[in-house]
């Protein structure tokens, strides 16, 4: 995960809404060949005079390998409600545990666990072993369909950042929960975080959350992995991933601790994301969620007019 303007854009269509979530593509966990060209992995993202985007780069966290490196999930099944511990390696191209990455965000590698259909969210950060296993405690109060995002970059030369996905499945007795309304206003733990700015298909907009609590803007955010805040957005029906850095860091003399945190994002396709942001404050890490409908017509006046202009995305 870089720092830069970098943003994991993804190629597949969405499905039409949250309750599409099972769907077909994800379920199948391909492997991808990377493509030749501008639509190669690690591509420069092209725009043309109005700044939109000409080119997209492939899904990310869609397939279980890449590139030559392959996520084989140790423990495919957990109970619901009950402590258990996740367990996976990163294979290479020979097969063999990947035993070597480089740091981001402070961590070799990011985990991100996802329920299908949106309701259920981890980020988290396993200890590997000197074998290159990677472990970690997790317990999942709700039974159903998880999808497993491995974020990392290896540390050899000329590679580049990956993040492959794979299915795991939580037992237990499954209820389905309606789909998350569309919303800009998020409540956690008596604090108020409000997201500014649209996403917009083909083309990087800014987003800008701000966090209050008890009616007051927060000016002293902490450092959370190297940041005032994080963004992941899973783009509904086929989760595909995108995992976004705010621009600048804390200590830079040109970054502040809130209240805002500003994000560049472009979305792949139209239709609804669901966002998740991470922030630290008082000791804690807290998590707002939103749902958001990228494209013209999502009634935002951000989504037709206006550019990035703070954040860096990866």
């Amino acid at each position: 995960m870089n720092t830069g303007t970098k943003i994991t854009a993804f190629a597949v269509v969405l499905a039409a809404s949250f309750g599409t979530a099972y769907g077909v593509g994800a379920a199948l966990d391909p492997v991808r060949t990377p493509a030749a060209g501008a639509n190669a992995p690690g591509a420069a993202h092209a725009h043309d005079a109005a700044g939109e985007a000409s080119a997209a780069p492939p899904a990310g966290g869609l397939a279980i390998s890449e590139a030559g490196y392959t996520l084989d999930l140790l423990t495919p099944h957990i109970a619901s409600d009950r402590p258990a511990e996740l367990r996976f390696l990163i294979r290479g191209a020979d097969g063999r545990p990947l035993t070597s990455y480089r740091l981001a965000h402070e961590k070799e590698l990011h985990l991100i666990l996802a329920s299908r259909d949106l309701t259920g969210y981890r980020h988290l950060h396993p200890a590997r072993a000197a074998d290159g296993t990677w472990s970690t405690a997790v317990s999942l109060p709700r039974a159903g369909d998880y999808r497993v995002f491995a974020d990392f970059t290896p540390a050899v030369k000329d590679s580049r950042n990956l993040t492959l996905g794979a299915d795991l499945s939580v037992a237990g007795d499954h209820r389905p929960t309606a789909p998350a309304p569309a919303s800009r206003t998020a409540t956690v733990d008596g604090y108020t975080v409000t997201l500014g700015g649209a996403l917009r298909p083909g083309a990087e907009r800014e987003l800008r959350l701000t966090v209050a609590k008890d009616g007051r803007e927060v000016t002293d955010l902490q450092p959370y992995l190297g940041a005032y805040g994080h963004l992941v957005a899973l783009r509904a029906g086929d989760l595909a991933y995108l995992h976004v850095h705010p621009g600048g860091a804390p200590g830079d003399g040109d970054t502040a601790p809130g209240p805002h945190v500003s994000f560049d994002a472009t979305a792949p396709s139209a239709g609804a994301y669901r966002l998740f942001f991470d922030f630290k404050h008082e000791g804690t890490v807290r998590t707002a969620a939103f749902t958001v409908t990228a494209g013209p017509g999502d009634g935002h006046p951000d989504a037709d007019t206006g550019s990035g202009a703070g954040g860096h995305g990866h």
